[in-house]
């Protein structure tokens, strides 16, 4: 047959979805010894056992010498195990006493699969050995096509296994990082509050919300954050923040003490060049819409009075949380009129590119 009609065969052959490396080449062995083009009449799959120090058989079929199910192969009395991952087929005179006693004078391997470390050396995980009419040189070319094809198969279905895997742990961050977004609208007294968040990436550092504690009517507080990094790094620096800002709120009276209480743990558990913004704002059942909030290195959110055209910015009043274990946190406070609006967002907006990657450009409001 020719190799790369060989090639073609045995990748079609081990393309078909198993359960696992050992079952498709049990199967790849016995459609090899069926197939009338190529010329092997039975083979024997041995799997490396770092315990035994040694190659153990796992499955034999075809026209063979049936030996002992389990049987090992010790490394130090087959050194040239250690060439396999070298030239990748080998035929040699068989060493081992017990299969010469089965008649196995002279035998054919062919490396499979991952190669591992043992000892400093390299090794085959898997290695095949055929038998044939014939093993001589020829079927050298022959045994080196499928390995090759095997080889690139468990390659290819190991990448795809750990690409559905990892696309399992995205739809679970996903979930967990919507788990602690709120619903998009709340009132609160006279306040009517809407928050949205449409990360850039599948999951992402941005967050915010709504901190109440059950019956308690006298105050909510409306969160926003960003974490500095991205990706998972972001979103678990985003749910461990929003975790510890909801069970620090409903113990924590004063504000100062809430944010320097969770700027200690992210300080703690995260290194320090990650770090995260904040902006807080405690909502209150004063009728004059008092706000008393801290932006500890935030985005300034912008503040519209209905009888102005002019926005008013709220500065920061302390750095982000993480790098500086005792910053202090600082409060201000403004009142909202009637149809004012207070606009909070994070870098997404202001950093937002179109699809050519030019900056967007925004108005001022």
């Amino acid at each position: 047959m020719q190799l790369r009609k060989l090639y073609r065969t045995i990748e079609r052959i081990a393309s078909r979805p198993v359960i696992n490396e050992e079952e498709l080449l049990k199967e790849v062995i016995h459609d090899i010894v069926h197939n009338e083009e190529i010329n092997i009449k039975g083979g024997r799959i041995w799997k490396f056992d770092p315990r035994a120090a040694g190659y153990e058989l796992i499955y034999q079929y075809g026209d063979i010498e049936q030996i002992k199910h389990q049987y090992k192969i010790k490394l130090k009395d087959n050194p040239i195990f250690f060439e396999l991952p070298k030239v990748r087929t080998v035929l040699a005179s068989e060493q081992d006493w017990y299969l010469r006693k089965r008649g196995i004078l002279k035998y054919s391997a062919t490396g499979i699969g991952d190669k591992i470390q043992y000892r400093g050396k390299t090794l085959y995980r898997y290695v095949l050995a055929f038998n044939a009419d014939h093993i001589d040189d020829s079927l050298t070319s022959t045994l080196n096509i499928i390995s090759a094809a095997l080889s690139s198969v468990l390659r290819t279905k190991k990448f795809e296994h750990k690409a559905q895997t990892l696309e399992r742990d995205i739809d679970k961050a996903r979930d967990i990082q919507r788990s602690i977004l709120p619903q998009h609208e709340k009132q609160f007294h006279s306040f009517d509050i809407y928050g949205i968040s449409v990360p850039d990436r599948i999951v992402g550092g941005d967050f915010f919300d709504y901190l109440q504690v059950e019956d308690d009517l006298e105050r909510m507080a409306v969160v926003i954050g960003d974490a500095a990094s991205k990706g998972f790094s972001a979103a678990a620096q985003a749910l461990y923040t929003a975790g510890a800002l909801r069970m620090g709120y409903e113990y924590q009276t004063k504000i100062s003490n809430l944010l320097s209480r969770t700027n200690s743990l992210l300080h703690k558990t995260f290194a320090e060049e990650y770090f995260v913004s904040l902006f807080y704002a405690e909502l209150t059942d004063d009728k004059n819409g008092l706000v008393i909030y801290a932006n500890c290195g935030h985005n300034n959110p912008i503040l519209l009075r209905a009888n102005s055209n002019n926005p008013e910015f709220i500065e920061a009043t302390a750095q982000m949380l993480g790098p500086f274990p005792n910053q202090t946190f600082f409060t201000e406070n403004f009142l909202m009129n009637k149809g004012d609006i207070l606009l909070l967002y994070t870098d997404g907006v202001v950093e937002a590119t179109s699809e050519t990657r030019h900056q967007r450009k925004y108005h001022k409001l």
